[in-house]
């Protein structure tokens, strides 16, 4: 690992508004590591192709239809070579010095096959938004244990990083979830290692309305319950703690649709 190649794969379907500081965040990275950008299109019709094709000497471009977004990943991440992956979707941001802190913490931990770190969450003009909810997963994620994982997914995506060999250990996404494949793909890291936690921040979720957090989050918490199934152990006091604990994040969730867009 003196220096590794970094793939970062991003899943991209009609994201013209962001898909630029996207690509931007991810491209402007600079550190003692080599970097694969590879784009996944579904076929947007938004001006995100015209976007897309500007960057195509800096990218790996491929547009073709996918069956979702979890597919669109896999396809990406079946093309890339890096020996350290990420992932960051279309909307959202990696936040300067990203993948060289996690070159890093892998060089300095040889044990570590996964990371995540700390996510800001922003609006549509990139201004930082909900910043309690953010320091509530920051909370949880100092403190992972894989029982605490199965209650509550503290795990922010794009601040993930992985050894390739977990990856081939593990598998991929599983595209028949439509919501919670990252979840799902964490309790099977988790399974296998404990995450390193780093304490800075790596990236940033954008919350939009359109967003499938913004828009679809009871779904997205009835099949974050179908996940807890597949995974948890026996026992009725962890069910118990999953139902409780999902039922004051859907309160809460709930609440910040409501107060849309005053919270800040």
């Amino acid at each position: 690992m003196s220096r590794p190649l970094v793939s970062i794969v991003v899943p991209s379907l009609d994201q013209r508004p962001f898909v630029e500081r996207t690509l931007e965040s991810i491209l402007s990275q600079r550190g003692d590591f080599d970097l694969e950008v590879l784009v996944q299109d579904g076929g947007s019709r938004d001006g995100t192709l015209e976007v897309l094709e500007r960057h195509r000497d800096r990218i790996s471009l491929a547009v073709e239809k996918d069956a979702g977004q979890a597919d669109a990943v896999n396809r990406a991440l079946s093309r890339a070579r890096g020996e350290i992956l990420g992932w960051v979707n279309s909307d959202d941001l990696l936040r300067p010095g990203a993948i060289q802190a996690a070159v890093e913490a892998f060089r300095d931990h040889p044990g570590a096959l996964w990371l995540h770190g700390r996510c800001d969450i922003v609006d549509e003009e990139d201004r930082i938004i909900r910043r309690p909810v953010s320091a509530y997963k920051d909370f949880r994620a100092r403190r992972h244990r894989l029982e605490r994982l199965l209650v509550e997914n503290y795990v922010s995506q794009m601040t993930v990083f992985w050894r390739r060999s977990l990856q081939d250990r593990v598998g991929i996404l599983d595209p028949s979830l439509r919501y919670t494949f990252d979840y799902d793909l964490w309790l099977r890291f988790a399974r296998v290692a404990p995450p390193l936690w780093l304490d800075r921040t790596l990236a940033a979720f954008r919350w939009h309305v359109s967003s499938k957090s913004g828009s679809s989050f009871e779904a997205q918490f009835a099949e974050d319950r179908q996940v807890f199934l597949r995974h948890a152990p026996p026992g009725r006091m962890l069910h118990l703690r999953k139902r409780l604990r999902t039922a004051q994040i859907l309160a809460v969730y709930r609440v910040l649709r409501a107060l849309r867009p005053r919270v800040r």
